[in-house]
């Protein structure tokens, strides 16, 4: 039987969309049959009943409860469905929705359906697909840490994404942050700490960090680019990767924030190698660019 408040016609999207509406409607009482509406209206039932048993006119101050209440179970609807429609045109063909546990969609929603910022909507709209694409992407610590960000957090950490290296992990090398290609592109000692204060990274401004334990040699890749180091010895060989690490939420986000590279970062890096005795088997074109 069809849903009297459908908002959205099933039959046109591709079928791990039309599960992934199936599987919210389940954990929270219908989305797209919406759960707001029908509590709106007991609310509205409840009032009228006050006012036939009581035989009393609800006061002014009640009025403007009622209609506050209204208005923000409306707002938190639409904001829910906003995320869910831009989650949809991320959704892929062998996504696995079965698989999200309610208590994750539950969590998920209760923590984003205040956001109604268009950039952040899309920010969660990306975690549901995520999710809805491999179940396990997103943990529910991350959903939680998300939905105590705000819009700035949320562009410091994309501009932090800027340096991330693919070594195994997601690793943004940081190695000194008072270089020009940091400042130049938003990285600062304060943003750092910034960052950290929120869980999203670990920075350590004096000792940094190392790999241990490495090949003679590794490969890395930035953006699609992969480069390869050859270290003096054949084996238990370490590497300093800076000041700063992501943390498990961080890495999470990371595969989803939409960075963009930075030109001349490859190349201060391997400068940077080179200083601390790293070979770079291929130096980087100098007309290398990433797009």
């Amino acid at each position: 039987m069809t849903e009297p408040h459908s908002l959205i016609n099933l039959g046109e999207l591709a079928k791990p969309a039309t599960v992934l509406i199936e599987k919210i409607s389940e954990a929270i009482g219908g989305l797209f049959r919406p759960w707001q509406v029908r509590r709106v209206a007991q609310a509205e039932a409840e009032a009228e009943k006050i006012r036939a048993v009581a035989q009393i006119e609800i006061s002014e101050f009640q009025e403007r409860a009622l209609r506050r209440f209204f208005v923000e179970e409306a707002n938190k609807q639409a904001n829910m469905e906003s995320i869910t429609r831009k989650a949809l045109e991320d959704v892929k063909e062998d996504a696995r929705p079965k698989d999200v546990e309610n208590d994750w969609i539950t969590n998920f929603f209760d923590k984003c359906r205040l956001v109604s910022d268009e950039e952040m909507q899309v920010l969660w709209g990306k975690i549901l697909a995520g999710q809805a694409n491999k179940p396990g992407s997103f943990s529910t610590r991350t959903v939680n840490l998300v939905g105590s960000l705000d819009k700035f957090d949320a562009i410091l950490f994309t501009q932090l994404c800027s340096f991330l290296w693919e070594f195994g992990v997601m690793t943004p090398l940081i190695y000194n942050v008072e270089d020009q290609v940091y400042k130049n592109n938003g990285i600062k000692y304060t943003k750092l700490l910034h960052l950290d204060d929120i869980g999203l990274v670990t920075f350590q401004s004096l000792a940094g960090f190392q790999r241990l334990g490495l090949p003679q040699d590794v490969t890395l890749s930035y953006y699609g680019q992969p480069i390869n180091l050859h270290f003096k010895k054949q084996k238990d060989n370490e590497m300093e990767i800076g000041h700063v690490v992501l943390t498990h939420s961080g890495i999470e986000l990371a595969a989803i924030c939409e960075a963009k590279p930075v030109p001349e970062f490859p190349d201060y890096v391997v400068e940077t190698w080179g200083r601390k005795g790293y070979v770079a088997s291929s130096p980087w074109p100098k007309a290398w660019a990433v797009g």
